[in-house]
């Protein structure tokens, strides 16, 4: 079963969250509404995703994703950062930093959580 839990970091632009299982378009669309109210508010944003564990995506999260990035651009997403315990997501962060110049994207583990709260703290 796919949950999706919005977190509160202590920094006011940052979308945080946590995901568990595999991610629906209904999650994905929770995320990017809270989104868009950040970027009403703020000149850029930063994202804090924590995969607890990931059973995988659907198709139309990634149709939504992308075209949430071509509607409301990424030139206001400063930084992402990504905590799981998962290497294999690591490569994919590493080809989306390559992918999305203007974003500094970084992958921390369970552990490093504060680490990557920091991180997006210097943005």
């Amino acid at each position: 079963m796919a949950m999706i839990e919005l977190l509160e970091i202590g920094i006011d632009n940052a979308v945080a969250f946590r995901m568990a299982g595999k991610i629906t378009e209904k999650d994905m669309a929770l995320v990017l509404s809270e989104a868009k109210k950040k970027m009403a508010h703020y000149e850029n944003i930063v994202f804090f995703e924590q995969l607890d564990s990931f059973e995988g995506i659907e198709i139309a999260v990634i149709i939504e994703e992308f075209k949430f990035y071509f509607e409301v651009g990424i030139s206001n997403i400063s930084k992402l950062a990504i905590v799981t315990d998962k290497k294999w997501l690591e490569k994919i962060v590493s080809i989306e930093d390559k992918i999305f110049k203007s974003i500094e994207m970084k992958c921390f583990s369970i552990e490093d959580k504060d680490a990557a709260i920091a991180f997006l703290k210097n943005a």
